[in-house]
């Protein structure tokens, strides 16, 4: 039987503030199957972004365990952890997090100048060109609209060819034909490479495209019957 890319046991998340604990996650068990794609969906404060914070190893489990391209992601230190995400993942925010002072391609070159790849700024233009940029590798965040800032975080996610990429809610903040392309991009891009996608989105016909939908619900994942939105 083929390893899952994912696997999570009994996974908890609290956070301690001035209000005392506060448990985000609580007690989620886990499969994701190698190229497989699936959705959350869930209401505001169920613990979708939280739980793709430990996924990619951001966030440190209170308790339970988190496989991801087989290494327990709990035995490792941070400098460990960041290797790890450079290699296996890749990460498409709602707000494109790009560095606003550096060009299109020196953003996508990033993480693989950090991984010490000679050829960074050769994968990072032919990165781009798969994204329909070839035009843009010199432009700021600042001079591009909402649709090819999306694009560049795409081809930075998808440059290191990760194993898994985590995507929250990618399209919130683009308008409803915007979105669609760049999602369209997306699942290209994940079925052209065989990559694993966690996808986090409150858009039903987002989550329809998905292999499996996962509902999340105060902290856990649903039960059958259960009703989150």
């Amino acid at each position: 039987m083929t390893e899952p890319m994912v696997e999570i046991n009994d996974l908890h998340l609290s956070l301690v503030g001035g209000a005392g604990t506060v448990n985000i996650l609580r007690g989620i068990d886990l499969q994701v199957a190698r190229g497989e794609t699936i959705s959350i969906v869930g209401p505001s404060g169920a613990g979708k972004t939280t739980l793709l914070m430990a996924l990619s190893g951001l966030e440190s489990p209170s308790a339970g365990q988190v496989h991801v391209a087989g290494r327990d992601l709990t035995a490792l230190g941070e400098d460990q952890l960041a290797r790890f995400r450079r290699q296996h993942v890749g990460i498409v925010f709602q707000s494109f997090h790009l560095v606003p002072t550096m060009t299109a391609l020196e953003n996508v070159a990033l993480p693989l100048e950090f991984a010490g790849r000679r050829d960074a700024r050769e994968a990072a233009r032919a990165a781009l060109e798969k994204t329909g940029l070839a035009a843009r590798l010199a432009h700021f965040p600042g001079e591009l609209s909402g649709g090819e800032q999306q694009r560049v975080a795409l081809a930075r996610a998808f440059v290191n060819q990760p194993s898994l990429l985590l995507a929250d809610e990618p399209t919130g903040n683009l308008d409803r034909e915007t979105g669609d392309k760049v999602m369209d991009l997306l699942f290209d891009l994940q079925q052209k490479q065989g990559t694993t996608l966690v996808l986090v989105t409150h858009d039903a016909s987002l989550a329809d495209r998905c292999h499996r939908l996962i509902r999340m619900m105060d902290g856990r994942l649903a039960a059958p019957g259960e009703q989150a939105t």
